[in-house]
């Protein structure tokens, strides 16, 4: 062989032997590519909402009071004062208890009754409470509503049926006569009045129970409140005579007091419907006749 084709020889074995090479490289498994992190991105983590500090201010419980009372003239839900409070009976108050009460907003200049006879403590307002929070129970509620008569020999009446949860009410006139005050956020007037003759007859609007009858509340006079579901209350100021005591059952129509002029300058029904404690236009339930 010359050495020419030696050579060739040579060249065609090196040439073979890169072949190899290069074929088994690619015969290799291919390894994972490390995960490319994206840039820029940011993850968002969800966090829990804070609640904004609910504004209040201290009442101190007064003989008389009861929860509904003192809720009624803050116009606030008695469910929220009792949350508020950590008040697993609502018919647990006593004399002398102080309790916080939420700040309707937007606070106006005149606010309700219950805040104007507040007092509070040296030091400012309290923000926080004395106990750990009590679980709040909707049947401890409507077992205190039937306790709140204050042990007074109260009339076995036949139970009536209140409406579910939010269920629509039948609304009905609460005595016959002209208003002669209608309802105004602005003014301050939380319901109507009508204007009647003394011992006019007051009905129940609707179907319900008593839970505040009494003098208790300053300018209301003898005033009877109802509960007509867990969303309406009631209101029936000025009364001459009240029939009805706290824990009874009435149905709509029934007769629960005689008008009068008690606490105000004349002859008339102070009516209001409370919505979750806030006072709302009677005039959205009712076909009232104005004077």
């Amino acid at each position: 062989m010359s050495f020419f084709e030696t050579k060739s020889v040579f060249a065609r074995g090196i040439l073979l032997l890169i072949a190899a090479c290069v074929l088994a490289s690619c015969a290799k498994p291919r390894g994972r590519h490390a995960p490319i992190s994206e840039r820029g991105v940011e993850m968002r983590k969800s966090a829990a909402v804070k609640k904004s500090p609910v504004a209040t201010q201290v009442y101190v419980v007064k003989k008389g009071d009861t929860l509904y009372g003192i809720s009624f003239e803050a116009g606030v839900d008695v469910r929220e004062v009792a949350e508020l409070n950590n008040i697993d009976n609502p018919s647990a108050i006593q004399v002398g208890q102080e309790l916080r009460i939420p700040v309707p907003a937007p606070v106006k200049a005149v606010e309700s009754k219950a805040i104007a006879r507040s007092t509070t403590p040296p030091g400012g307002i309290k923000t926080q409470p004395k106990a750990g929070k009590l679980p709040y129970s909707e049947g401890a509620l409507a077992q205190a509503e039937s306790m709140q008569e204050d042990k007074r020999d109260a009339s076995v009446v036949a139970p009536a049926k209140e409406a579910d949860e939010e269920g629509d009410l039948e609304w009905g006139m609460p005595s016959s006569g002209k208003v002669v005050a209608d309802f105004s956020e602005t003014a301050n007037r939380k319901g109507v009045d009508i204007a009647g003759k003394q011992g006019q007859a007051v009905v129940a609007s609707a179907s319900g129970k008593v839970v505040y009858s009494g003098s208790g509340l300053r300018g209301y006079g003898k005033l009877v409140i109802i509960k007509h579901n867990k969303t309406f209350l009631s209101a029936y100021a000025h009364n001459d005579q009240v029939l009805v005591k706290e824990g009874q059952s009435v149905s709509k129509g029934q007769k629960i007091a005689e008008m009068g002029s008690t606490d105000t300058d004349q002859v008339k029904l102070h009516f209001e419907i409370r919505k979750f404690g806030k006072p709302v236009d009677p005039a959205q339930y009712l076909p009232l006749i104005k004077s």
